[in-house]
Parts: structure tokens; C-alpha cells; sequence
């Protein structure tokens, strides 16, 4: 057991770094401790990270089939606003990296017990590779236009070629980890911006602004925000801490909010912004089986600009699935399997590519998107509220040395299992399927609240964040409240005797 280490000079530059983390090398890190001397992240390197993933295409697109929902451009406009406020989330679910030194699944052994978290684990482990076949189904999009513009028409054997491609190049930022994402992410920014910003010109000329006079009724709309907020903050909050355990114990709570909502709902707030404007008048770019396929054969974009635009957004997409992918490693190891961090990311590379295979041939992208965007609104909204709750009723510290056994720890309790996090947790998504539009067919009495506003699932409300959030924190007040208190005095007694640290 070792004492706390001093913390590392924030000012040391990356290529100073222990070989642990350097740009360009395998971290070798996973979700073990990390030692504060090679703590070498600031707020303003998280933010930039975030920033690199958010000026991207995919919120481009996510803009574009809000307005396949029938809202006018004012109601999609406040959706893009409030949705991406719940960016205010990711900042408070990326607070606790500093102080555990390790990531999201290994801090939630807390909540959860050791062997409780597990379960949680795999359903982000699921989630993360959802994502990154999304975005997978970007890039073979892109490549089809791309190839279209090219003079060649791209068939069944072109199509496995471009999966197979992009599954390979997708692998490689993951697999070398953390400061290399860091640093990449950053260069993308300004070119992004750049393109974005000549699009908008582009758009500006043929936006129909006033195009749908009375728009969606309250039922559609609360459908379009739980839409919005999770594919926005609220579905990023299970990575938070991935990137911020790079960071000192003592760095600023406020610079890190500040600087991950920054670096998140301002760029992302503009660009779906965008993508709205380009749905007042290219409505198949939200309804295409390949959203990309529209600017194919539009004729508002010069085809020298659409073909610079997709070559860069490829780039782009798979700087995003790089966060996916990563998280979903560490997250991995969290569930127990005995894999290192850059081991994981081949695991994962070899499922993406068959769900891939699977996807780009049977689904269409907005088809997928939606489906599966109400499968994750179920067990995060509930998540995210119990962990927010159990670092509050402990006083907002955690002993980074207990999360890091499992067996035997302060955390462990009845057979690695806290039973009052699993009860919360189970009746949240209970909660919350019930107050969800699902976009596929469910029993009426697993959405009863959501089926009682409306007769078909093109009218009724989602209220499934709003319930998850408030039945998975009350109930687990209620249940916990009192034992994770004591909990958190007993961390008190640990971290003044210098038994915080990692082994």
C-alpha cells in the first residue's frame, strides 16, 4: 500500500512523459491506477480532446433528421440548445477521474461493489461498440460517394472492401491510446472548422427556414429532446472519466466543467445547427439508408468541395470512434476479462466488424441510429443519476487504492455486490422504459406512460430520461443513503492515515 505521490508539474510536455503515455507509443495503462507522477493533463487538454470529437460530421447529420421529425427550424433550433446543455453532465461525470486515477468502470466499483459494477461495465462495453459501428457506417457511406464521384459504381465486393479497410485503420489510434488521441484530436479542430464553415455558406444560399409553417405537436417535441440529450451529453457520460484520470488530484472542478462543455455543446450546438439548416431543403440527407448519398447528386455544394468534405470527414469519424473504442477497452477490463488495454481493442475490432458486415447490408443509418439510441437511454439516464448521487453522499472523494481491489475492499460488501445500486438501478430502467417512444415494437405495458400520451408511436412523448434520472436517484437515497455515509467516513479515516494512494 502506498503513500499518495506527489503531483506531477502540469506544464511538463507530453514528449516528457513516462513511456506510459506518450504520443505515438502503446499506453500501457488500463484501468490500474495511475501514479501521480504521470499525471500530465490539464483541464484545456481534456477540453481539446472533446473538441476534437465534437466538430465532426456525425452531429452534422443528427441535426439533419431532427427535422425528419416535422419540427419547424425554431423547435429544432431549442432542441439542439437544451439537448446539448445536458453536456453539463459529461462535465460532472468527468470529476472523479482526478481523484480515483483510474477510469469510469473502475471508480463505479463504488457504487456498485466490485462485482455488481461488472454487469453496468457490459452494458457500456455494449453501448461503446454500438457507436463505433456507427460510426463505421459513416465512413462506408462516405466511401460509396466518394467512389460514385470517382466514375465507379460500388457493389457488394466494394462494400465488404471499404468495411474491412475502414474496421483496420479504425483499430489504430485505440490501440496506441491516450496522449495520442489527445494530440490527433487537436489538429482536427481547425480544419474542421474551416470546412464547416464554407458548408454554411454553401447552405446559407438554399436554406428554407419557413419551410414547415405549424410543426411537431409537445408529444413529438419531448421525443426529439430525449433524442437530442442522448446523443448528445447525456450518452457520453460513461467516458468521462476515461480522460481525465491524466489529470492531478488538486486540477480545478470548474476547469474541467468549463473546459469539457466548451469543447463539447458549443461546437456541437453549431454544427447540428447546421445540419438542421441543411434539412430545410435536402430532407433525405436524414432519411437515406446512406446519409451521405444525398450530396451525391444535390447541386448546392461544388463537387470538388463534397469531395474534400467527405475525405475529411472520414478522417474525422474515425478520430470519434477512436474515443468509442478506447473507452470500451478499459471498459473491458473492467468487466474482469484478462486482456491489456490495447489487447481489448483488438477484441473489439473483430466485433465491429462483423456487426459492421451485418449493418451497412441490412439497416439504414437513421434506422439504426434511432433504435439504438432508445436502447441506451434505458440504462444510462438511470446509471448516470446513482453515480452522481453515491460521489455526492461521499463527500466527492473515493479511496483510489480500495477501487483497485477486487476482493477484500472498503467497497466489496456482500460478495462484491451492493444490492441497493442493482435494486436502483434495475427499477430506473424500469422507469424508463416505460416512459419511452420506442422506435421498435414493444408490449404496451413496458411503455405504458409513454403509450398513454398518444395512439401511435408518431404522436406520443418520451419522458424515458426524465424518469430515469428521478426514480434511480431517489430510490437509491432511499436504499443507500445511510450505509454509503458510513462508507464515506470510513474513507476519511483511510485518507488521513496515507492509505489513498495506488500499490
Amino acid at each position: 500500500m502506498a503513500a499518495m505521490l506527489e503531483t506531477t508539474d502540469p506544464q511538463v510536455p507530453v514528449t516528457d512523459l513516462p513511456q506510459s503515455d506518450q504520443a505515438f507509443h502503446v499506453e500501457t495503462h488500463g484501468v490500474d491506477f495511475i501514479p501521480e507522477n504521470e499525471r500530465w493533463a490539464r483541464p484545456r487538454d481534456v477540453g481539446a480532446l472533446w473538441a476534437g470529437a465534437s466538430v465532426q460530421v456525425e452531429y452534422f447529420i443528427y441535426g439533419a433528421i431532427l427535422m425528419t421529425f416535422g419540427f419547424t427550424f425554431a423547435q429544432a433550433l431549442s432542441l439542439i440548445i437544451i439537448g446539448n446543455l445536458s453536456y453539463f453532465f459529461l462535465g460532472l461525470c468527468s470529476l472523479q477521474g482526478p481523484i480515483t486515477g483510474t477510469t469510469v468502470f473502475g471508480t463505479n466499483r463504488a457504487s456498485f461493489g466490485p462485482n455488481g459494477s461488472r454487469v453496468i461495465a457490459f452494458f457500456n462495453w455494449i453501448t461503446q461498440v454500438g457507436f463505433e459501428v456507427e460510426g463505421l457506417i459513416l465512413i462506408v457511406g462516405a466511401a460509396e460517394v466518394l467512389a460514385i464521384k470517382a466514375g465507379f459504381a460500388p457493389g457488394t465486393a466494394a462494400k465488404v472492401i471499404f468495411v474491412l479497410v475502414a474496421t483496420g485503420i479504425q483499430f489504430i489510434l485505440p490501440f496506441l491510446g491516450h496522449a495520442t488521441m489527445v494530440k490527433v484530436l487537436r489538429w482536427l479542430i481547425v480544419p474542421f472548422c474551416v470546412l464547416f464553415v464554407v458548408l454554411a455558406v454553401f447552405a446559407g444560399q438554399h436554406a428554407n427556414l419557413n419551410g414547415v409553417k405549424h410543426g411537431a405537436s409537445w408529444e413529438v417535441y419531448l421525443s426529439g429532446l430525449a433524442f437530442t440529450i442522448t446523443l448528445s451529453g447525456l450518452g457520453w457520460t460513461e467516458c468521462g472519466n476515461d480522460y481525465t484520470r491524466y489529470c492531478p488530484p488538486d486540477t480545478s472542478r470548474k476547469a474541467i466543467v468549463g473546459w469539457v462543455f466548451l469543447g463539447t455543446a458549443v461546437p456541437e450546438i453549431l454544427v447540428m445547427t447546421l445540419g438542421a439548416v441543411v434539412g430545410t431543403f435536402l430532407a433525405s440527407v436524414g432519411t437515406s439508408s446512406n446519409a451521405f448519398l444525398p450530396f451525391a447528386h444535390q447541386g448546392f455544394i461544388p463537387a470538388w468541395f463534397v469531395v474534400l468534405f467527405l475525405v475529411f470527414a472520414v478522417v474525422q469519424l474515425f478520430g470519434i470512434n477512436s474515443l468509442d473504442m478506447y473507452s470500451s477497452g478499459v471498459t473491458l477490463q473492467a468487466m474482469g476479462v484478462r486482456v491489456k488495454r490495447y489487447q481489448a481493442v483488438l477484441v473489439d475490432t473483430a466485433l465491429c466488424l462483423v456487426i459492421t458486415m451485418w449493418a451497412v447490408f441490412n439497416s439504414s443509418f437513421s434506422t439504426y441510429l434511432k433504435d439504438f439510441v432508445d436502447v441506451v437511454i434505458v440504462w444510462i439516464a438511470p446509471w448516470m443519476a446513482l453515480y452522481l448521487v453515491d460521489w455526492a453522499l461521499r463527500r466527492f472523494r473515493y479511496v483510489p487504492f480500495e477501487l483497485q481491489k477486487t476482493k477484500g475492499s472498503l467497497y466489496y460488501r456482500n460478495g462484491g455486490v451492493h444490492w441497493p445500486a442493482i435494486v436502483a438501478q434495475l427499477l430506473g430502467m424500469v422507469a424508463a422504459m416505460a416512459g419511452l417512444n420506442a422506435t421498435f415494437t414493444v408490449p404496451t405495458w413496458m411503455n405504458s406512460v409513454a403509450a398513454a400520451t398518444g395512439s401511435n408511436s408518431f404522436v406520443r412523448a418520451d419522458f424515458s430520461v426524465f424518469m430515469g434520472i428521478a426514480v434511480g436517484a431517489v430510490v437509491y437515497l432511499v436504499l443507500a443513503a445511510a450505509s454509503v455515509r458510513r462508507e464515506a467516513d470510513r474513507q476519511d479515516e483511510l485518507l488521513a492515515q496515507g492509505a489513498g494512494g495506488g500499490s
